[in-house]
């Protein structure tokens, strides 16, 4: 059995939490650099045999904090960069619906129709996250355990694919910011074992 743990990154200067922000290439915000070292922290004592990051830099600093208790060098991957928005980066789902209608009616329903306006196809999303797994993820051991840091979109794919789950289900997956999911790969099939984990972040100022 091989092991996944997918972090997303923390909280970023401009409010990743309400704003949609694919290539846009924002920094993490004090709270989200906290919220990086408490995964360190909550993190430490697992064993790690490599991590991997997306290029953006909420996500390079995150799983550099977290891989400075590891002593390993983070793998960037442009692969995992979150989806390229084009001209809805930085607008609210309200705002998308408002300006973008059929944007948002098939984004809803997860199609892989959908082409952001001046962006990237859902399409060609999903099959650069797949050529990331095939390139990188099947080179490992069979007990190896590996760390992901990226982003929403980015993740909730690797859970729908490793899981054999039809994309259009990613929409019922909620990833929260810092939080961290763990999949247990088996030789026929996978075990997600924790969902949206942010039990490190409770009881913090």
């Amino acid at each position: 059995m091989s092991r996944l743990l997918l972090v997303r990154h923390g909280e970023t200067k401009l409010n990743s939490a309400q704003r949609y922000w694919g290539h846009t290439d924002v920094e993490l915000s004090l709270a989200g650099l906290k919220q990086a070292e408490r995964l360190r922290d909550y993190l430490q004592a697992e064993r790690i045999d490599a991590i991997y990051s997306s290029d953006l830099k909420r996500a390079c600093l995150t799983a550099e904090v977290i891989a400075s208790r590891h002593k390993l060098g983070v793998i960037i991957c442009p692969e995992l960069k979150e989806i390229d928005f084009g001209k809805i980066e930085g607008l609210t789902f309200a705002e998308v619906n408002h300006l973008y209608p059929e944007v948002s009616r098939l984004w809803v329903k997860r199609s892989a129709m959908l082409k952001y306006p001046g962006g990237e196809s859902v399409s060609h999303f999903r099959q650069r996250i797949l050529s990331f797994i095939d390139s990188y993820l099947k080179g490992h051991l069979p007990e190896e355990t590996i760390l992901i840091v990226a982003h929403s979109g980015v993740l909730r794919t690797i859970i729908c694919h490793q899981m054999n789950l039809d994309f259009s289900n990613m929409g019922k997956i909620r990833l929260d910011l810092a939080s961290l999911s763990i999949l247990e790969i088996y030789p026929n099939t996978a075990v997600l074992s924790r969902l949206n984990d942010i039990s490190h972040l409770e009881g913090k100022a």
